[in-house]
């Protein structure tokens, strides 16, 4: 059957009265996938520069209130890492999903899929601005301690 007589049967609904549809394909979340992933690994790159930093940094303070924010900012740097490699593993299950409906010929998703990478979406957004400001926070410390 062709796609867009898919789409056009399934624009109606059970009383087959015309339903408002949008019509999402797998390339356009695999797309959205490969981004986030590319982001994804920058930000554990950037990560492993911030860690060293800390390191080289704890050697050269004695100050206690230096030492503390140095260990705030480790366990920050290890608390988003954990975060990265959560989303990365979901990045991943959602692929997997994906495939399997390629496997069966589906190109088109289903509601629930495209809701849940629509709330994955907000997610990396949220992170974003999350990591966005510990990087600030981090840079005016550096800049203020070095």
């Amino acid at each position: 059957m062709r796609k867009w007589y898919k789409e056009y049967q399934s624009s109606f609904n059970y009383k087959n009265k015309p339903m408002k549809t949008e019509v999402i394909y797998n390339s356009s979340l695999h797309f959205e996938h490969k981004q986030w992933r590319s982001e994804l690994a920058f930000w554990e790159d950037e990560l492993k520069s911030f860690n060293k930093r800390l390191s080289e940094l704890v050697m050269q303070w004695t100050d206690k209130n230096v030492l503390v924010q140095l260990e705030h900012f480790q366990n920050q740097f290890t608390l988003h890492g954990t975060v990265i490699d959560k989303l990365q593993d979901d990045i991943a299950l959602h692929e997997i999903n994906m495939s399997d409906h390629s496997k069966k010929g589906e190109d088109v998703l289903n509601q629930s899929f495209v809701k849940k990478h629509m709330a994955f979406r907000n997610r990396m957004e949220t992170q974003r601005q999350i990591y966005a400001d510990l990087k600030k926070a981090f840079f005016r410390f550096l800049s203020k301690h070095i």
